[in-house]
């Protein structure tokens, strides 16, 4: 049967004898797709279809109920069923930050986030959630090489290069484990906070939590701040940043007392994502089909650059990417 077929009959089951309207929502990166009922009465749910040969919905649900009881602003299930993959979910609206953000609402509404990312982090505790820890980290890395580098840019790297890349990632895996631990939502931006109606006073409403792991402090400020989807200039991000920090310090989460430090710690819990990122946008492309992601890389790769320039020992992965992409190399730097 249909997987549509499928959707349609456990919808009307939910809502027996009304006349429902669906309608397609949106999609994402993986094989979930999101659709909205209407109900007689104009009263919308949303519809997550998660084939279950592909996803598992357990994951939202479990993550879904910690952030609920953290205080942070999540769908209510209304009903669920895994082992076909749907969940009825509440309506969080159409309107993402993504949509909402300017220099004018930007300072509000990243307050509110920063509220909900303290709020979430505080209640974290070990043995919860899967631990983000080196082999998870590891592989994402991976990304890069193999769907980066050798499938978008059909580049081979010669043996000095791979020696290059494995040094300078393990000194982003060192940075990164040795950072605090809490909850990570893993994809914490500008496409999955939403700006919440006056129904909902609680801003952002958090969608696609269901990958979050246990790890790093700075990973959802580097999701956040360093985003692909949108992009500020550094005194901005600077202050938003700081604001956080302000906040975490304030709550008790182990941030450095030091911010110089905390930066550098952001930053590198960066670099690791920036570079995961650009794997999963080129894979997307090339496996999946799906090309609107290549649009996001420049500005992924600027983060990355940025960064890479910044720190003597990040530099030598800045040279690389100046030989792959065909760059002429700056003579400044010897190693």
């Amino acid at each position: 049967m249909p997987r549509t077929t499928l959707l349609r009959d456990w919808v009307s089951r939910q809502f027996p004898g009304q006349d429902c309207q669906i309608e397609a929502a949106s999609a994402d990166a993986s094989f979930r797709r999101y659709f909205r009922v209407t109900l007689p009465d104009a009263t919308t749910r949303i519809v997550m279809d998660a084939p279950p040969e592909h996803e598992d919905c357990r994951p939202f649900l479990k993550v879904a109920a910690l952030f609920h009881a953290a205080g942070v602003h999540v769908p209510e299930i209304h009903a669920e069923d895994p082992d076909q993959g749907f969940l009825l979910l509440s309506d969080l609206g159409n309107a993402t930050y993504l949509s909402a953000l300017n220099a004018s609402t930007a300072p509000k509404l990243y307050r509110d986030a920063n509220i909900a990312l303290v709020a979430i982090q505080r209640a974290s505790r070990p043995g919860v959630l899967p631990a983000y820890d080196r082999a998870l980290l590891e592989r994402e890395l991976q990304l890069f090489p193999e769907w980066y580098v050798a499938r978008h840019l059909g580049v081979t790297l010669d043996a000095a290069q791979q020696a290059t890349l494995r040094s300078v990632f393990d000194k982003i895996l060192a940075n990164n484990l040795a950072q605090p631990q809490v909850f990570v939502h893993r994809d914490y931006h500008s496409r999955n906070l939403m700006v919440s109606g006056p129904e909902f006073p609680a801003n952002p409403g958090i969608l696609d939590f269901q990958d979050a792991v246990y790890g790093p402090i700075t990973y959802d400020l580097a999701s956040l701040y360093r985003d692909a989807y949108i992009h500020w200039e550094e005194d901005r991000e600077l202050d938003f940043v700081i604001r956080y920090w302000e906040m975490a310090r304030k709550a008790g989460l182990p941030v450095h007392a030091d911010f110089h430090d905390f930066y550098r710690d952001y930053e590198w819990m960066g670099a690791q994502r920036q570079l995961k990122v650009l794997g999963i946008f080129a894979r997307l492309c090339h496996r999946d089909g799906k090309d609107g992601y290549l649009q996001n890389m420049p500005t992924v790769m600027a983060y990355l650059r940025q960064t890479c320039e910044r720190y003597l020992d990040l530099r030598p992965l800045a040279r690389l990417f100046d030989q792959i992409e065909n760059r002429q190399i700056d003579v400044g730097y010897t190693f």
